[in-house]
């Protein structure tokens, strides 16, 4: 038998509780994985406080951006002993169509750890050892940073550095990110190590000073701006840095309907808007914005 202890979420709005419980066995396929540390993300909260529903039923371990160390394997598995891992926030099936197809990431079968099964706010969990990513110990010792604090790679860095791929930004593009908390901020600087010109809008002057020493060539806190005020600002920080202001990237990682309602608002002429940040309500935009632009 192999113990696990965890907070569990029990209900929306309570506090998380400590509690233990007993896997028989790991399955085919499958890791144990001691967790040196787990991200607390936006969806987290979310699950907890804002009444966004798990897939699991309650009792839930919550926690999806984990990075530790195999200490158990099941059969098939074996290869992954011992080794320090980042365990994914999302792993497809790998067998339907879809992901045969390339397109995983709307896999029918997919697991989303701390949703679907139970998370990393724990001692150990219980993952489907296919989806692990190695960690080269050697080159972790010499950067300085924790095992425990690549849990972030797993969805914070992964999440925006996708979409910043998809989007296709190149060396002197201009990325217009809305919102620069855990997520857009890590988006800054992905961006800028893309060689991109950054504008960087929220509404905390602390996160706006932060990303400008990271990353972002232009600031601007939106706090009680009309859109149209914010686009033509925004228009302006962009000719001043990079010219004729057409064929921006926004990218929305606030997770707020004021983000998602600014970020379609500020679609120029052969833009692209990815969105990022996860909300509930809905929102009223012109979709013919997208045909003009």
């Amino acid at each position: 038998m192999i113990k696990l202890a965890s907070w569990q979420m029990r209900a929306v709005g309570e506090p998380l509780v400590w509690s233990e419980r007993v896997i028989d066995s790991l399955g085919q396929g499958e890791a144990l994985v001691r967790v040196a540390g787990c991200g607390v993300c936006h969806t987290d909260l979310g699950f907890l406080f804002d009444g966004v529903r798990p897939k699991h039923p309650l009792p839930l371990t919550l926690g999806h951006e984990i990075a530790g160390v195999v200490e158990m394997t099941g059969e098939g598995a074996e290869v992954w002993h011992g080794k320090a891992v980042v365990v994914p926030a999302v792993t497809p099936c790998d067998a339907c169509d879809l992901c045969k197809t390339g397109r995983g990431t709307i896999c029918r079968a997919q697991t989303f750890i701390g949703s679907d099964v139970h998370g990393g706010f724990a001692s150990h969990v219980v993952v489907a050892a296919r989806g692990l990513c190695p960690v080269d110990e050697t080159r972790l010792a010499q950067s300085g940073v924790e095992l425990a604090e690549l849990g972030v790679l797993a969805d914070a860095i992964s999440t925006p550095y996708q979409a910043i791929v998809r989007a296709g930004l190149s060396a002197g593009d201009v990325a217009v990110f809305v919102g620069v908390g855990g997520v857009g901020a890590f988006g800054v600087q992905i961006a800028h190590s893309f060689g991109a010109r950054v504008v960087a809008l929220d509404v905390d002057d602390t996160r706006l000073a932060r990303i400008a020493q990271h990353g972002a060539d232009r600031t601007l806190n939106v706090r009680g701006l009309p859109v149209k005020d914010v686009r033509e600002r925004v228009r302006k920080l962009v000719t001043a840095i990079a010219g004729e202001p057409t064929s921006w990237r926004i990218f929305e990682t606030s997770g707020t309907a004021a983000g998602q309602l600014l970020a379609f608002g500020l679609l120029t002429y052969g833009s692209v808007l990815s969105v990022i940040g996860y909300q509930l309500n809905p929102i009223e935009v012109r979709l013919s914005n997208l045909m003009a632009f």
